[in-house]
């Protein structure tokens, strides 16, 4: 396939007050959605923290980040191809587009939900039960995010927004139940039965079914991004969950507890960076096609913004009472108020390089952001892990912050690279590798 609508190429025409007032107006409704689902992450992850404890907590953590893991799975292959290659193009592409990507990430929840459901039950003792839970939700859980996608790439953030606010309307009924039983899985079944009734609710919004007997055809149509962008995202996802494990072999689970307790202090800027592509890159290929001279900057202002933000809310997490951090976290306070700094550090980090990821994304060089991905994630296992043997769990969180700041330092390079490549060779496909 190579029609107009996967080309970025275009005149460098200077955006007119109304593009920029799109551009704005876009922008928020990405912010707006994504303040909704991190303050859903936040409370959900509060009120499980202070209803479990830290090695409960840390249960429930590992299946966050196994999550985590399958959720990239499912943009790699379904949603990340879809925001590169249709957003801005016309409606009876973009629906048949979502009808095909939702039905992929639908597919890809049945088949990995059914494999967690059988590690679970193998496992048994407290992290089994977690896990099968986890597997049953799978697929709700990623058709949810599959909308976002969907929606962001048709420039309709507003309906991705009013998703989310669903599912965290969903939550409090959900939460409260859970509540009442007590234990992990009751926590994830619920957490992710909220997130299923959003995702019927998406079905409502678009009017949209998806197909998931066309799955094999779009994974053969995307192949070229589709299988870059599953090794590059599971290799991100993949090291966090490989840190997670490894923390809590070293250390203990409690380990795990204490990081994840110091992310949901940052957990507005943390549920950015996941969910940052609903917005940056379908903007950025905007950019592309109409300026393609302001992608740079563009991607350096989104970049700058993040890490200064982070960095800011970092330093008003040290000023936070014991009194307050206490209040929030419960018993997992303590442990967790040693990591703000190596932790709002490695943030900062991370926000910054994702304005170049951005960048490579929206030119379509796959090569080149899986080569920056896998280094990235190898200094992460390597330093998170190599720090936890040295000096424990800050040890390991000072090794994850130096890495994570090499990290964005080589999406940088990469993005400046690909940028000369592409004022060089400017009739250049998406498609190209």
């Amino acid at each position: 396939m190579t029609t107009e609508e996967e080309n970025p190429r275009t005149a460098a025409v200077p955006p007119t007050g109304s593009a920029r007032r799109a551009v704005v107006g876009r922008l928020s409704w990405g912010l707006a959605d994504q303040a909704a689902s991190s303050m859903t992450n936040f409370a959900v992850g509060i009120y499980v923290a202070r209803s479990l404890g830290v090695t409960a907590f840390g249960v429930f953590g590992l299946a966050w980040v196994t999550y985590g893991v399958v959720l990239n799975v499912s943009r790699g292959l379904a949603t990340d191809p879809l925001v590169v290659r249709f957003s801005g193009v016309s409606d009876t592409s973009w629906r048949g587009a979502v009808a095909r990507s939702t039905g992929t990430s639908l597919g890809v929840g049945g088949v990995i939900g059914a494999a967690s459901v059988a590690v679970g039950l193998g496992l048994g003792g407290r992290v089994g039960p977690a896990f099968a839970a986890l597997g049953v939700m799978l697929p709700g859980l990623l058709l949810q995010d599959a909308w976002r996608f969907s929606f962001f790439a048709a420039g309709t953030g507003r309906k991705a927004f009013v998703n989310d606010v669903v599912w965290g309307a969903a939550l409090v009924p959900a939460m409260i139940v859970a509540a009442r039983v007590g234990t992990v899985a009751a926590f994830v079944l619920a957490w992710g039965a909220s997130a299923t009734v959003a995702a019927g609710y998406g079905y409502v919004q678009s009017a949209i079914l998806p197909r998931l007997t066309e799955a094999r055809g779009w994974l053969r149509e995307q192949r070229d991004l589709g299988y870059r962008y599953l090794v590059e995202n599971v290799s991100l996802s993949g090291a966090s969950q490989l840190r997670a494990y490894g923390l809590g072999a070293i250390v203990g689970v409690g380990a795990v507890g204490a990081v994840r307790g110091a992310e949901l202090l940052l957990g507005p800027f943390l549920a950015v960076l996941m969910g940052l592509s609903l917005v940056t890159v379908p903007e950025a290929a905007r950019v592309l096609r109409r300026a393609p001279h302001r992608l740079g900057t563009f991607c350096l202002l989104l970049g700058g913004g993040q890490a200064a933000a982070a960095l800011l809310w970092g330093g008003a997490l040290l000023l936070m009472p014991d009194r307050l951090g206490e209040l929030v976290l419960g018993g997992v306070w303590h442990s967790a108020a040693q990591l703000i700094v190596p932790i709002t550090l490695g943030v900062a980090g991370a926000g910054l390089g994702t304005g170049a990821a951005a960048g490579l994304r929206a030119l379509g060089a796959a090569r080149r952001s899986l080569r920056c991905q896998l280094f990235a994630s190898t200094c992460y296992v390597g330093a998170g892990l190599g720090g936890a043997a040295l000096a424990g769990t800050v040890g390991s969180a000072w090794g994850v912050s130096a890495a994570t700041v090499c990290g964005s330092a080589v999406w940088w390079l990469h993005l400046r690279y690909a940028l000369r490549e592409h004022h060089h060779d400017p009739i250049r496909e998406v498609r190209t590798p």
